[in-house]
């Protein structure tokens, strides 16, 4: 859902490194995915193919914190 956005803290030696993928389009999510020792964050379109994808490796993630879409309000246009 657009607004989806998750936050990932990654170890880099000297400190922590923070990058976000976010949701930038109507009909758009954020998955996260882990295998074989990688995390992978990826923007995905409703079909699901990938628009922007980021990996990190396991071992350095610190975090991986995902901020939901606040809900929508309904408005009323008119009196």
């Amino acid at each position: 859902m657009r607004g989806d956005r998750i936050e990932i803290v990654v170890d880099s030696g000297n400190g922590v490194l923070k990058y976000e993928i976010e949701a930038t389009k109507a009909g758009r999510r954020c998955e996260v995915s882990t295998s074989r020792g990688t995390v992978e964050v990826t923007e995905v379109t409703r079909s699901g193919n990938p628009i922007r994808s980021a990996r990190f490796m396991a071992s350095r993630v610190v975090a991986v914190v995902e901020h939901p879409a606040p809900p929508r309000t309904k408005t009323r246009h008119g009196a």
